[in-house]
């Protein structure tokens, strides 16, 4: 599907970029995968509705909290917004790799 692959993503955050490789297999409206950076490594799944993904992912550091990730991919660019929930919500921006 032309969601599938893997891509170096940023992240604007107040932490600075953060910098991670998402890794995304589709399976009709739902995606597995990875997420990995400086933060560690994490499994991720959502859904997919045409080219855009949405799922939940984990924190830890600087403090637990549960962000809302949205990703609309066109082509080989990814972008798309995390919601950190009062925190407000950030820029994401990538390029597939592989």
């Amino acid at each position: 599907m032309a969601v599938d692959g893997t891509y170096d993503v940023t992240v604007k955050s107040p932490l600075g970029d953060q910098k991670t490789t998402l890794t995304v297999k589709s399976d009709g409206a739902a995606f597995t995968g990875t997420a990995a950076g400086a933060m560690g490594s994490s499994d991720i799944s959502g859904e997919v509705d045409g080219n855009t993904l949405t799922w939940k992912q984990q924190m830890t550091v600087p403090m637990p909290m549960t962000l809302d990730m949205k990703a609309t991919i066109d082509g080989d660019t990814l972008t798309g917004t995390v919601g950190a929930g009062a925190f407000g919500s950030f820029p994401m921006n990538g390029t597939r790799s592989a």
